[in-house]
């Protein structure tokens, strides 16, 4: 049995913190707002010794963020622990205003907080009370802090798995499973861009002369949902069409994301929708192939890790499952390139991406305490 120790840590210190972390909206298409948050982690990291490094976005995307603890001569050149998240939410800047950070009993509400600025923060924490309690590893650590992931990570993709195969573990705090467990896997994710192009006429004279897009795309839409099956979905969540009300539209944009437990299953969703493409009739439908997440499954080294993190619960007197899921995460990029990675390592709570995100805040301290006990047995 490996050492685990039941750490202290100062809830109501963590959550003053996260209060100014999740006042600060940071909602993943304001780049200056994701910057805003990332300078405000860079000055937490650093107070702590962290050596930081600031990665410049790309494609009007937000900053990234590596912070470097733990360097000795001896393994400064050698695959350490890398841990993993993202500072961008789904949250439109406002949403504060109609979300705002509160407490209420054991719930603790705001824009992010769940998915996933608390599970961040937790971790960093983590690596704090190592460093008090001089119970860090060998090993040096790493943090990397994205600015994409709610998008898919299509700037961050090259930089996520190249920090991951320069790493031995991977951990990421994204948000637990509702039970308190741990994620072993992540489904496989693909998503799409729709365009419909009809033929524009006055509505208010004679509607059918012309060819609607919004209707088109409509059809589409019912036809691709009902596609979806056991094995993999398919979900369209954006939709934008028409300029004037009394025109019949001649353009209409969807987006539509796609998950499926295995990736032959991905791979035979992603070749039928883009199949789809109608080019030489009418009304002209377009599919264009965006990000794609690969599907990642339990290996051997990934196992290990999750012997070690039931040990450490076991230890803590706190539950322990683990599983695959959907949802997605830069977890995806890390286990499919067979890296030892432990995903959903963040607080527990409910209703993210809702006007009801909130964490519980009694898993705070046993989360951190988790994250904690597994780096500091890490060698």
């Amino acid at each position: 049995m490996r050492e685990v120790k039941q750490y202290r840590f100062d809830t109501n210190s963590i959550l003053r913190i996260l209060e100014r972390w999740v006042t600060l909206e940071s909602p993943t298409f304001d780049y200056q707002a994701v910057n805003n948050m990332m300078d405000l982690c860079s000055n937490h990291l650093a107070e702590m010794g962290g050596r930081i490094e600031r990665i410049p976005g790309k494609n009007n995307l937000g900053d990234c963020l590596r912070a470097s603890f733990n360097e000795t001569s001896e393994n400064i050149d050698k695959p350490g622990i890398l841990i993993m998240g993202h500072m961008d939410t789904v949250h439109p800047i406002g949403t504060i205003k109609k979300l705002p950070f509160r407490i209420e009993g054991n719930k603790c509400y705001g824009p992010g907080i769940f998915d996933m600025k608390s599970g961040n923060l937790i971790a960093i924490e983590a690596v704090r009370m190592l460093q008090k309690e001089n119970k860090l590893p060998e090993l040096g650590i790493k943090f990397l802090i994205t600015s994409d992931e709610e998008i898919g990570s299509p700037s961050t993709r090259e930089l996520i798995e190249s920090e991951s195969l320069r790493s031995k573990y991977v951990l990421v705090p994204e948000p637990g499973l509702p039970d308190g467990g741990y994620v072993s896997g992540r489904y496989a994710i693909a998503r799409f861009k729709l365009r419909t192009e009809g033929i524009p006429f006055h509505a208010g004279i004679n509607p059918k002369a012309g060819k609607s897009a919004i209707k088109e795309m409509a059809k589409k839409i019912i036809e691709l949902e009902e596609m979806s099956d056991e094995n993999r979905t398919f979900s369209v969540g954006v939709i934008n069409g028409g300029e004037w009300v009394n025109c019949v539209s001649s353009t209409c944009d969807a987006e539509v994301i796609s998950m499926a437990k295995k990736q032959k299953n991905l791979d035979e969703g992603i070749a039928t929708i883009l199949a789809m493409n109608k080019k030489n009739s009418e009304i002209k439908f377009s599919v264009e192939q965006s990000v794609v997440r690969p599907v990642w499954e339990l290996n051997e080294g990934t196992k290990k890790l999750f012997n070690l993190t039931q040990e450490i619960c076991k230890g803590l007197n706190l539950p322990f499952s683990h599983g695959s899921m959907g949802g997605g995460s830069d977890g995806n990029f890390s286990g499919a390139l067979n890296v030892p990675t432990v995903d959903g390592l963040g607080t527990l709570g409910e209703n993210y991406h809702t006007l009801k995100e909130h964490i519980y805040i009694d898993s705070i301290e046993k989360r951190a305490n988790v994250i904690a006990n597994i780096v500091s047995n890490l060698h």
